[in-house]
C-alpha cells in the first residue's frame, strides 16, 4: 500500500486547529498544531476531558466539519477524504466492538469484506496477537483482555500504515501486554506510523519516539519522552552504598568531583540513579493534573 506523506515526510500536519462542538459553550481544542512523522510512533496524551478524542476523531474523518485550522492526514487535507481514508488507516478503540455471536476467525473474515485492497490472513493476525488457539471460539466467551487483542487484530488487518490505538493495553496482564508492545514496535520498524492514546506512562515511555501533552483543549508540551524527563528532572545523580550510605551529585563535571569518585571507592555500590523526572511527573506538570487519580 502506499504510505502517503507530505512534502515534509509527515504523515499527519496538524495547523493551529481549533474545534468547538455544536451548543458548547467554550472550545474542545484551541490553537493546535503538531506533526506526525512517516514511521514513528507518536503519544497523544493527557487528562480525561483534555480534547484528545476530539483530536482523535478529527484526524480519523469521524468529525468531518471544523472551521478554523488545517488538518492533513496522508498527503491530503483530511476534508478532501472520502471513505477510501479507511483503506489506509487502521483504528483500535478503547472499548471493543465485536460481534459476540461469531468466533474471532469469523469477525475477522466480515471485516476483511469491508476493503476493496487485499487484507491479511486471518489465523495469521489471531497468531500475532496470542488468540491463534481461540480463533475458533465465540468472542461471546473472550475475557475482556482476549477481546482487546482481538481489537488490536482487527486494526491490523488490512495492513495499514497509519495506525491509531487506544489504551491497547488496557486489561493485559504483564506478559500479554509486553507481547503486544513488542508487536507494535515491530509495526514501527516495518515503516508504519503509529498514533497512541494512554493513561499509562510507561507504555507511553516505552513506545513512543514523541508525545504531546494536551490539558484543557491546549497542546502543551511536545518531545521524545527522554527530553522531557531531563527538562522537569534535575541534572543530579544520587549514589548509594551497600552500607546505606547515600549521597547526590551534580551531573555537570561529574567525572571530575573528587567526592563522587571518593565515595565510588569507599565501598560496594548499591544503585547509582539519575535524577531525572518520571513520565508520570511530567504529565503531572504539563497538565496540572494528578495521573493517578485522574485513571482511579
Amino acid at each position: 500500500m502506499n504510505n502517503l506523506t507530505d512534502k515534509t515526510g509527515d504523515v499527519i500536519s496538524v495547523q493551529n486547529l481549533s474545534y468547538t462542538y455544536p451548543r458548547a459553550a467554550s472550545p474542545a481544542l484551541t490553537g493546535i498544531s503538531l506533526q506526525v512523522r512517516a514511521g514513528e510512533i507518536f503519544g497523544l496524551l493527557g487528562p480525561s476531558g483534555a480534547g484528545k478524542s476530539t483530536l482523535q476523531r478529527l484526524l480519523t474523518r469521524q468529525i468531518r466539519h471544523f472551521t478554523e485550522g488545517q488538518v492533513r492526514v496522508l498527503g491530503r487535507d483530511i476534508r478532501e477524504w472520502d471513505q477510501s481514508l479507511y483503506e489506509s488507516v487502521g483504528v483500535g478503540f478503547e472499548l471493543p466492538n465485536h460481534y459476540i455471536r461469531l468466533t474471532g476467525r469469523e469477525n475477522l473474515r466480515f471485516f476483511s469484506r469491508l476493503y476493496r485492497t487485499p487484507t491479511r490472513d486471518p489465523q495469521a493476525v489471531l497468531e500475532l496477537v496470542g488468540l491463534g488457539e481461540a480463533a475458533d471460539k465465540r468472542v461471546a466467551d473472550y475475557s475482556k483482555g482476549m477481546q482487546v487483542r482481538l481489537n488490536f487484530a482487527r486494526a491490523i488487518l488490512h495492513d495499514p500504515g497509519l495506525l491509531f490505538l487506544d489504551e491497547p493495553t488496557t486489561g493485559l496482564d504483564p506478559t500479554t501486554s509486553a507481547a503486544l508492545k513488542a508487536v507494535i514496535l515491530r509495526l514501527r520498524d516495518e515503516g508504519k506510523t503509529i498514533v497512541l492514546t494512554t493513561h499509562n506512562m510507561y507504555d507511553a515511555d516505552e513506545l513512543c519516539d514523541r508525545v504531546g501533552f494536551i490539558a484543557q483543549g491546549k497542546l502543551t508540551s511536545l518531545d521524545s519522552p527522554q527530553n522531557l524527563k531531563q527538562a522537569h528532572g534535575e541534572r543530579q545523580v544520587e549514589v548509594t552504598l551497600i552500607d546505606g550510605r547515600a549521597e547526590g551529585f551534580a551531573l555537570d563535571g561529574i567525572g571530575e568531583n573528587a567526592a563522587f569518585r571518593s565515595l565510588l571507592q569507599a565501598g560496594p555500590v548499591r544503585s547509582i540513579h539519575s535524577s531525572e523526572a518520571s513520565l508520570d511527573q511530567v504529565f503531572r506538570i504539563v497538565t496540572g493534573t494528578d495521573l493517578h487519580r485522574e485513571t482511579s
